[in-house]
């Protein structure tokens, strides 16, 4: 039985050194923590103290009585040690995958028992219900809690590794056309048609359309302040800190908002209300019920309502409007997070291409029509 040292990463990414023991017993190498850090006095008393008492236990059989506890019973630890560091939103997701398609597959399995054979049995059952983008999501979950295990020296390896992601493809970016926008609209009734046009006009993700309250718009100077998001009935606020922005109403959407004003200001809350007079609790209620039957109506093919926020992104670059005013009203982090999803809408007819000329060489000195050599 001999003792070593093994470096951990903490939760804000130091690294922490602890004492560990290996040993071979009956023809299999164990590797077990003591849950001491590496210090002078911790290594003496592994040494003098816990070294003898272990080996005594190995001997006599006690050694391996340790309770390891189970996924479900260490889960509610993890949960608990992320609660002040993720936002109510997110934790409230991570719950929801947790309790749904985690704790029935593995909820009472050991978290030292965990194989790769069982995540790989495991990812194809949930697959059978999501996408493989979706299963990605969900198996960040479980791998968080079996990091917060290893950290905590409950386990010595983490099996998630070992088992490849199924491949998702890119998910396709189908805006609708200024017709179908138009289409939409004609057709959507009462406040829905509001609604549509407010994800039409300007971008917003649809948790900021219904988080969206009365006192947020200033229709004097046109511009409205993003300040919180709704999923799954819980408010918080927008998705990052670019998320908190104030964007511009452009002409096309006032006599939306103006109808809308009509509807639901007397709450003076929110500004699109359910039949209860409450704000919606989540965008799958507008999703799953009124946005698939209008499209249907309109004999347009589904598409998701967040490609609402595409519309607008890929509109607006299509008619040269500058790349940082419509990052801005995406709330992007930067203009290269904007550039990477909307590039090859970017207006481009009518530009120049650079050329490669030599020193004192002008355009009149060469021939232009184009060749390979030209910069694209």
């Amino acid at each position: 039985m001999k003792i070593y040292i093994k470096k951990v990463p903490n939760l804000d990414g130091t690294i922490k050194e602890s004492l560990w023991i290996r040993f071979n017993h009956q023809g299999k190498l164990y590797r077990k923590p003591l849950g001491l850090d590496n210090t002078k006095a911790n290594m003496r008393l592994a040494q003098n103290e816990i070294m003898p008492t272990l080996q005594v236990k190995l001997l006599n059989g006690d050694f391996f009585n340790k309770q390891i506890p189970t996924i479900d019973e260490y889960s509610k630890i993890s949960f608990d040690m992320h609660s002040t560091v993720r936002k109510s939103s997110t934790q409230n997701d991570y719950k929801i995958s947790y309790e749904k398609h985690i704790k029935p597959f593995f909820g009472n399995k050991k978290l030292d028992s965990l194989k790769p054979s069982d995540i790989e049995r495991w990812q194809n059952k949930v697959l059978e219900t999501v996408s493989p983008r979706r299963l990605k999501a969900i198996r960040a979950v479980l791998s968080t809690i079996i990091q917060d295990a290893l950290r905590d020296e409950l386990i010595t390896k983490n099996p998630l590794p070992l088992v490849k992601l199924p491949r998702s493809e890119k998910v396709e970016i189908q805006p609708f056309s200024i017709n179908e926008i138009f289409t939409i609209l004609n057709t959507a009734k009462l406040q829905y048609k509001n609604f549509y046009a407010l994800g039409f006009f300007t971008g917003m993700r649809s948790g900021e359309m219904i988080g969206l309250r009365w006192d947020d718009i200033d229709f004097k100077r046109r511009e409205i302040s993003i300040k919180r998001a709704i999923k799954m009935g819980v408010i918080s606020t927008p998705k990052t800190a670019s998320s908190a922005r104030t964007i511009d109403i452009l002409d096309s959407l006032i006599p939306y908002l103006e109808e809308q004003y009509k509807i639901t200001v007397e709450s003076q809350s929110y500004v699109f209300l359910n039949e209860l007079g409450e704000h919606f609790y989540d965008i799958k209620r507008i999703r799953n019920t009124h946005w698939t039957t209008i499209l249907k109506e309109c004999g347009l093919e589904y598409r998701p309502i967040y490609h609402t926020r595409h519309t607008f992104a890929t509109i607006m670059l299509e008619n040269g409007e500058d790349i940082l005013w419509v990052s801005n009203m995406l709330g992007h982090t930067n203009s290269t997070m904007t550039l990477s999803r909307y590039a090859k809408y970017i207006k481009r007819e009518g530009k120049k291409r650079a050329m490669f000329l030599e020193k004192g060489q002008t355009l009149n000195d060469t021939d232009t029509t184009p060749r390979k050599n030209m910069i694209g």
